[in-house]
């Protein structure tokens, strides 16, 4: 389990600090030549690595381009509940938040399932809240089951589980778990997350060891840029990435950088991290983690998400409602606030304007 050896990481800005100019040069000379080691990523997330941006974007963009062609993997996040017991002080979500609050029930799952299928959409991640007993296990076994009649891959974003829970939901229909650990600095974690099962820092982080040995084709981490300081939040994630891909070999890692947005509550401040420091981030992650997915979500604007397309990002979503039944316009509370609005058709117009084939499907259980 990743939390065996997450203590023992240490001094991790001492090892950022130490690299220098003659270091990034060395490691982005031999990136394309040679297998690097976890010291050049290291390098590219240093402070001295924000200098070579462009060269890092034009590595980034020939590895991208010779792992995965010019194609980008579509996605929409269908959100089941916004009910939660747990308390974390960022997400609009949050147990004391006075929202309103509801859970889709079947019949109008099938709706939000038939407007997104229409689409062409193959690929769809469910969302909940941490209220287990309002999303129980037996709950989110039949929504997979129906989902499965509409899609090819259902993947999970929802509270963790054991084994065995997975290994239903695997049986139902899931193929992807999505479970990020939203921050890996202990005191972060424990100061943003003050009620609920979600306070167990070591519980979640164990969440994607469960999944792998239940059987997950896909396993997903992210860090949730601004809770605590981005570089050591990457190095962290990036451990981990490795920690996955040594482990569970067999199946697919993807990573994702979100970064904080406006959502219902008052806690105070979090860290920027500029638009600089996230392209440094993703070309790092593409240099050294050559065949992971890296998914870009519609957190980021209009922009910055058109100018990634090629440069190192694998996955998109595009059109996504953050609330339950957001689709067919039942009224709830956005999970936070989306920058890129436009709809699903316009941004897949986009990737094509762009040269790169939008890919609605690219698995099926029969292949297996």
């Amino acid at each position: 389990m990743f939390t065996q050896v997450f203590d023992v990481f240490s001094n991790i800005e001492n090892e950022l600090s130490a690299k220098t100019t003659q270091d990034v040069e060395l490691t982005l000379a031999n990136c394309l030549d040679r297998n690097l080691d976890f010291s050049d990523f290291v390098t590219l997330i240093s402070k001295p690595a924000s200098n070579f941006l462009e060269e890092m974007a034009y590595y980034s963009k020939q590895i991208t381009l010779e792992r995965f062609g010019k194609t980008i993997q579509m996605y929409m996040p269908l959100y089941l509940s916004n009910e939660c017991r747990s308390s974390c002080l960022y997400c609009g979500f949050s147990y004391e938040n006075k929202i309103p609050r509801k859970t889709l029930s079947l019949n109008e799952l099938e709706k939000e399932a038939v407007i997104l299928s229409e689409k062409g959409l193959e690929h769809i991640l469910i969302l909940t809240g941490e209220d287990y007993s309002k999303t129980p296990i037996q709950y989110i076994e039949s929504c997979i089951k129906l989902l499965k009649n509409y899609f090819s891959s259902v993947s999970i974003e929802i509270y963790p589980m054991e084994i065995s829970d997975y290994e239903r939901l695997i049986q139902a229909g899931a193929d992807g778990l999505a479970l990020y650990q939203e921050t890996y600095s202990k005191e972060a974690y424990t100061r943003y997350h003050v009620r609920g099962v979600k306070k167990d820092m070591r519980y979640r982080l164990d969440g994607p060891d469960r999944g792998g040995i239940a059987g997950f084709r896909k396993l997903g981490i992210g860090a949730l840029l601004g809770l605590s300081e981005p570089r050591t939040e990457i190095y962290m994630l990036g451990r981990h990435a490795e920690y996955l891909l040594k482990t569970y070999w067999k199946s697919q890692v993807n990573i994702s950088l979100p970064r904080m947005r406006d959502a219902v509550g008052d806690w105070g401040k979090f860290y920027d991290v500029s638009d600089r420091e996230f392209l440094q981030f993703i070309f790092a992650f593409r240099i050294y983690f050559k065949d992971v997915g890296i998914i870009l979500s519609t957190r980021e604007s209009k922009k910055l998400r058109d100018n990634l397309v090629g440069l190192g990002i694998t996955t998109m979503s595009a059109g996504s409602k953050t609330e339950p039944g957001g689709y067919q316009g039942i009224s709830a509370l956005e999970q936070f606030e989306t920058e890129d609005k436009r709809s699903f058709e316009e941004v897949i117009a986009m990737i094509r304007e762009k040269g790169f084939d939008p890919v609605l499907k690219d698995f099926d259980k029969s292949i297996l």
